[in-house]
């Protein structure tokens, strides 16, 4: 009798058909029951469908660094933690609904413009000559964007007008008359210079000055140090941050500080991190802090907390300052050398939280 040969794709179906079902029954089959009776299904990443689930967001925010004593009035140490926590709830709410680290970290920044508590915009210190001089800028961390202002008196919210800076002209930077000028053009809301007046301010500007005539130095060992910023990772995996200040107390010849200063105050890359400095500003020009952390992670493969570490325990001085960075995956650092910095950080796994001191 003549024997018939089957196909040899028929003969390998039928040899692998049954180590494929086995394969397959393992996959989706519960392991064996735990201690309690209990069996649990083993998911795969492919299994969980909802790209809702892995979406995340982070954002850091501080309001200056310094000499903040413990002493502080319970009360006013109250009225820091509810502005942190509305500021914070800002920049929250905005990524939590899908919006963009940029929308987040300026309206966070505009919040604390308006606030008299802290050194940028309504709270701004005093120059030398009985004035106000407002810097900010703000980086996209897609394409490393970026729009700075500096040297403003007119202005309500510098942090919108460095905006418009990086998006409505071919420009990084503008200073004084010009951007003031720039702010015409872009008819963003502008103000009286009483309007930056507060009695806080005004009175270390004249303890500054009379330090000054009597030759004791500086009047307080805080008037290098205030800043308002934001730094944030949105939902689109985009990195942003955003810093704004009224500068130094009884600053002279238009002195500018590391704020508006691209990879010294503020800086952001989708490879590595946002970032937003506080401090005293010649020394985070003079180190450019925000750039170097960024470089530490890109190019020696530290994390964001390392680089930060290094950077701000270990080439600036005690005292100087410190940072508000959230990284590429979502991590967060605060740091700081000082003895407090207003501050608040939250993401999307619920962290919610403002600090001053440890």
């Amino acid at each position: 009798m003549q024997v018939r040969r089957l196909p040899l794709f028929l003969i390998a179906f039928l040899t692998l058909a049954p180590v494929m079902a086995r394969a397959a029954s393992a996959q989706t089959a519960p392991t064996p029951p735990a201690e309690g009776g209990k069996a649990e299904i083993v998911l795969r990443r492919s299994d969980a469908a909802d790209p809702a689930a892995s979406a995340r967001w982070a954002i850091a925010i501080h309001g200056g660094a310094g000499v903040i004593e413990k002493t502080m009035p319970e009360p006013e140490k109250r009225e820091y933690v509810q502005s942190l926590e509305a500021a914070l709830k800002i920049g929250r709410d905005v990524l939590a609904a899908g919006g963009t680290s940029l929308d987040a970290v300026e309206k966070v920044v505009r919040f604390l413009e308006d606030d008299p508590r802290f050194n940028a915009g309504k709270g701004a210190v005093f120059t030398h000559d009985g004035t106000h001089e407002l810097d900010a800028a703000i980086m996209d961390g897609r394409d490393l964007s970026c729009g700075s202002v500096a040297g403003l008196k007119t202005v309500r919210n510098p942090v919108s007008l460095a905006r418009l800076v990086m998006e409505r002209s071919e420009h990084v930077f503008f200073v004084g008359d010009g951007a003031e000028r720039f702010a015409d053009q872009m008819k963003v809301e502008r103000v009286d210079q009483k309007y930056f007046f507060t009695q806080r301010r005004h009175d270390q500007w004249q303890e500054a000055l009379q330090k000054e005539r009597q030759g004791s130095g500086d009047a307080s060992p805080d008037r290098k140090r205030g800043t308002v910023g934001a730094a944030a990772l949105d939902v689109h995996g985009n990195l942003a941050a955003a810093t704004s200040t009224g500068g130094m107390t009884n600053k002279r010849f238009g002195r500018l500080g590391d704020v508006p200063i691209i990879g010294a105050g503020t800086y952001a890359n989708n490879r590595t991190a946002a970032i937003s400095a506080t401090g005293w500003g010649e020394k985070f020009i003079r180190h450019t802090v925000a750039h170097d952390i960024s470089a530490l992670m890109e190019y020696g493969g530290l994390t964001l907390q390392q680089a930060a570490d290094r950077v701000i325990h270990g080439k600036l001085d005690k005292g100087d300052g410190g940072i508000v960075a959230v990284a590429r995956d979502g991590s967060i650092a605060l740091v700081f050398n000082s003895e407090g910095m207003f501050r608040g950080a939250a993401d999307a796994g619920g962290r919610f939280e403002v600090r001053i001191w440890e």
